[in-house]
């Protein structure tokens, strides 16, 4: 694995200049040696949702394994007048000879499901380091872990279902579509598609969307817009628009054309002389006498010429791959005619068409219309690729429409999620902090008024127990030195953090250990790192094996997350001891 970020902007200065100041103060009063124990984790869900996606962990190490202030870094940190009347030792003998070879990291798998003050990331570290590496650690887990988690959202929402064909993942026997064999050579007629609500009998003949990532252009700059390309695939998106992303990631790259590519054309003699070549004898065949053929036969003789213009020259380049952009001048009158003339020269040709897309209007209703339409010419021509059209649908998507759009019904084979994806509309920050929970072995506790903000206290192990149909319970923390830690089949108390009166007892049929180690030291990253592929089956196989009720989008379900008796009584000790008595007369 490559040991630099990939974005050069990471680097020890990418930070908060408070952490800057803290290290001076520690380093001037000599505390910079304690060794302290950090825990990253957020204290909330987003989305109103039930789980999150942990990424980024990849960037993290990367980061860990550069870090070095340069001579230039250090020449800028004195001379700023925040640090100007720092002592030259700090910056020479210090900050210059600074790394990170006494670090210990230990972290969640990328792409775990993962939960409200679990820790994502533990850090063991001189308290001056782990003080350093804290802003740059949270912004490079805060956004690929929302995008991640918006992307599992929409994908979840957009297929109604949570098995995922392409990660390896077997659908159930009675939901596995009906074939284009089976469909053309059915003896009942093509019926106008009903608008089905979500999970409907005749819903399971469809073909599941996919989503594929639009976002480049409406991303907070190029590195926004390469993160979430990156981030939404191991969140299920099957491809991006992303050129870059898809080289250098090595992801499936999708796309087609642009309304001014229609617009550009005005007159069918432009096209008059493209050509195709036959699949069969390779022969050169002019398109447009094939499409008049078909246009005559039809009397389809009101469709825009300019986009009939269009369609062909795209044929002409793309035959292996022809999907239109339907909708610059009349969805219905023009473009879904216009593309199936092309379409059935194309067939003719040997090439099997791909589909279109909808960039505008309802969205339920034109899909519907645009099937009933494929399937009526595969039944008159005799045409199989007609029930196997891709139906693209983009037109600012986002959760609460492909939701909408499954109880209106639709036929949308695939979705293109730009901006609400990238820019995580419904919020647009995780939240993920950064605590201090023991130093030189003590304990350490952050006190609120809120209780979502006191920090539980002190190391901790944590683990995700597991019953008997399979799916996780809830997860458990305890302690680092409590002698009693959780075993299959035997009884555990598990407890609220705060609240006494929660509790519930579990006999766990699995119980997996949450953290391991990624980052040791002088040793630098341990392991390799999973494939953006690997992360995205893992992401995948939870979604398969988690309850439904967590996936819910309206109400979803509680996942507990609970601390052993000890901790308990420990953290509530502590609380006690650390708030001040108020004094009344």
């Amino acid at each position: 694995m490559a040991t630099n970020p990939s974005n050069n902007l990471v680097t020890p200065l990418l930070t908060d200049l408070y952490q800057i100041t803290m290290a001076y103060a520690y380093w001037k009063t000599g505390q910079h040696k304690k060794k302290a124990h950090f825990e990253l984790f957020f204290r909330k869900n987003p989305f109103g949702g039930s789980y999150t996606l942990f990424a980024g962990l990849d960037e993290v190490l990367k980061f860990l394994s550069s870090f070095r202030f340069s001579p230039d870094d250090i020449e800028y940190l004195r001379n700023t007048s925040a640090l100007g009347h720092c002592e030259a030792a700090f910056f020479d003998d210090y900050l210059a000879h600074l790394d990170c070879s006494e670090v210990v990291v230990h972290a969640m798998k990328e792409g775990s499901m993962v939960f409200p003050r679990v820790p994502l990331i533990t850090v063991t570290a001189p308290l001056g380091i782990g003080n350093l590496i804290e802003t740059t650690m949270l912004t490079l887990v805060n956004y690929p872990s929302l995008v991640a988690t918006n992307a599992s959202r929409m994908v979840v929402a957009a297929r109604g279902q949570f098995w995922e064909e392409t990660a390896g993942a077997t659908p159930p026997r009675s939901l596995t579509p009906v074939s284009s064999t089976e469909a053309s050579s059915s003896a009942l007629p093509p019926r106008k598609s009903m608008q089905l609500p979500e999970g409907g009998q005749s819903d399971f003949t469809r073909r599941k969307p996919k989503c594929v990532e639009f976002g480049l252009r409406r991303a907070q700059g190029p590195d926004g817009g390469f993160s979430a390309s990156k981030y939404s695939h191991i969140g299920g998106f099957h491809a991006t628009s992303n050129v870059l992303a898809g080289k250098l990631l090595n992801l499936p790259i999708g796309g087609t054309h642009a309304h001014s590519f229609v617009m550009s054309y005005t007159s069918l003699d432009l096209v008059q002389d493209a050509e195709v070549q036959r699949i069969d004898n390779g022969e050169m065949v002019l398109l447009l006498p094939l499409v008049r053929k078909y246009q005559n036969e039809l009397e389809w003789h009101d469709t825009n010429e300019g986009e009939m213009a269009a369609f062909i020259g795209y044929a002409s380049s793309f035959p292996n791959s022809f999907l239109c952009l339907i909708d610059t001048y009349d969805t219905l009158q023009s473009g879904l005619r216009n593309f199936l003339l092309v379409a059935l020269a194309l067939d003719d040709l040997g090439y099997t068409p791909r589909g279109i897309r909808l960039d505008s209007g309802d969205l339920s209703y034109l899909s519907l219309e645009c099937e009933y339409l494929f399937h009526e010419i595969g039944s008159r021509f005799d045409r199989s690729f007609c029930y196997d059209l891709d139906i693209v649908a983009s037109n600012d998507i986002n959760e609460a429409v492909l939701h909408s759009l499954n109880k209106q019904g639709h036929a949308i084979t695939m979705f293109g999620i730009g901006t609400n994806l990238v820019t995580c509309q419904n919020q647009p920050a995780l939240g993920c902090v950064y605590k201090l929970v023991e130093i030189d072995g003590e304990p350490r506790i952050k006190l609120s008024n809120d209780l979502e903000k006191v920090l539980i206290p002190g190391q901790k192990i944590a683990y995700r127990l597991f019953g008997e149909a399979g799916w996780p319970l809830l997860d458990y923390m305890a302690g680092i030195h409590e002698e009693s830690q959780p075993a299959v089949g035997e009884r555990v108390l598990c407890r609220h953090p705060f609240i006494e009166q929660k509790r519930v007892a579990v006999i766990p049929s699995r119980v997996v250990k949450l953290h391991s180690l990624v980052f040791d030291g002088k040793n630098g990253i341990v392991g390799e790192l999973p494939s953006i592929t690997e992360s995205r089956k893992y992401v995948n196989d939870q979604i398969n094996n988690t309850r439904a009720d967590l996936l819910r989008y309206v109400n979803p379900g509680e996942y507990k997350v609970s601390v052993s008796e000890d901790s308990f009584r420990f953290l509530h000790n502590m609380w006690q001891e650390e708030t001040p008595v108020t004094e009344l007369r």
